[in-house]
């Protein structure tokens, strides 16, 4: 057979390659902020760090597969910057005493990072200083640690307990630039309280997060925002602005308004200052898409127009896309502990995953969607392969031999 030259062998596996992106930031230091070694005299935080994420890219179902995957690799552990296989009791006891905190600074040290390289050029022809979309995603889970959401199930069944992932990011990237773990039982429209915003940016969620008294605070520091209005929303039409025939199969305005919705001022714990309500002046879009889905917006920004809330809106899928890959790419339905802390250490290791995998993809200038190279990386984890061509390569054909191969009638056998 033809020696094939379009492979690009490289001195260290793939996983080594990906985990090296983690020398952009001090581990080190992180690790002293939170003192996360202090317990541990062989099974240090970095290795915890290693350990998880071979699990995650590799798609183990429980810590014992990961333990045993590691023990089998024998004298490929240097490469993956292991001395040895870590004992399933020591990782077992990290996920469950070792602060998830320092996990979740590694990820926001990583995003500052590579922000700016995973930031597009795209531009929106808007004048907001940026873009934000927020969402939050409820990984389900049976068991009582963490409390679900929804009524108590009929027939003695079990309430599903579960956790919540509330994420910001901007709109031209694909991380989270703020994320917060809660219980699922935790309202949406509590996360915005914690949001910093700056003047003159914008906002876009779902209609589950509305929540008037922060919308009245933010238009007092120009901070704008596109969203759903409630279908049992209270308000008062102050003017019509435009009103169109609605046209099947056209994606259009159907009418534009300026509302006035009346709320109960709160202080910062949410309790009522006063029992005199004050109103909130909106822009109310009603819009009906190309597929004539018909949708309401509400946005305290009077100056965009009615075609521009829509847009806005329309980019709110692009966290929609990030939750999908979190999900569909990553075993988020298998945990690898029992208690919280475990279970919140598994949600950022997956998170800084699909953050390394983005910049990988990037770097790769690749067009392979997300899901081929998360795939790729799993089947070739411990490949000494350079994964940059791997990702870029687009080969499809075999090798041809060299000569004609000999017939079936042509072929002795020896006994």
């Amino acid at each position: 057979m033809s020696k094939n030259t379009e492979i690009n062998f490289v001195g260290q596996p793939i996983f080594k390659q990906v985990v090296n992106l983690l020398e952009a930031i001090s581990i080190k230091s992180l690790v002293n902020k939170h003192n996360s070694d202090y317990y541990y005299k062989a099974f240090k935080a970095k290795t915890h760090l290693i350990t998880v994420l071979f699990g995650i890219f590799s798609r183990c179902d429980s810590m014992t597969e990961i333990c045993e995957g590691l023990r089998a690799m024998g004298g490929k552990l240097n490469h993956l910057g292991l001395e040895k296989a870590p004992a399933k009791s020591t990782v077992c006891d990290g996920m469950r005493n070792r602060d998830n905190k320092f996990f979740e600074d590694v990820y926001f040290k990583l995003v500052r990072q590579y922000q700016s390289f995973l930031s597009d050029s795209r531009t929106f022809g808007l004048t907001f200083k940026e873009v934000l979309l927020i969402d939050s995603s409820t990984i389900r889970l049976f068991s009582d640690i963490l409390k679900g959401v929804g009524r108590n199930p009929k027939n003695d069944g079990k309430k599903k307990g579960g956790l919540k992932v509330h994420m910001l990011i901007d709109a031209v990237q694909s991380v989270g630039r703020f994320i917060k773990i809660t219980e699922a039982k935790v309202h949406d429209k509590n996360f915005l309280k914690e949001l910093e915003l700056i003047s003159h940016s914008m906002v876009v969620f779902d209609r589950a997060y509305n929540y008037y008294n922060q919308f009245a605070l933010w238009t007092t520091k120009s901070v704008f925002f596109v969203t759903r209005i409630k279908k049992n929303a209270l308000y008062t039409v102050i003017e019509l602005l435009q009103e169109n025939q609605k046209q099947k199969g056209k994606a259009m305005v159907l009418r534009e308004e300026i509302i006035e919705i009346e709320y109960t001022p709160e202080d910062e714990n949410g309790k009522k200052l006063t029992k005199e309500k004050k109103t909130l002046r909106l822009k109310k879009v009603c819009y009906q898409d190309e597929k004539n889905r018909y949708y309401e917006f509400i946005s305290n920004s009077m100056d965009s127009t009615a075609e521009e809330i829509a847009f806005l809106y329309k980019k709110r899928w692009g966290i929609e896309l990030l939750f999908k890959k979190m999900k569909q790419n990553f075993q988020l339905h298998y945990f690898y502990g029992e208690n919280e802390n475990a279970i919140r250490t598994q949600v950022w290791c997956t998170l800084i995953a699909q953050l390394l995998l983005t910049v990988i993809q990037k770097k790769a200038q690749t067009k392979k969607a997300f899901s081929v190279v998360a795939s790729l990386v799993r089947m070739h984890l411990i490949s000494l392969l350079d994964v940059y061509e791997l990702l870029r390569s687009t080969k499809r054909e075999y090798l041809k031999k060299r000569g004609s191969p000999p017939s079936p009638m042509q072929t002795s056998f020896a006994f």
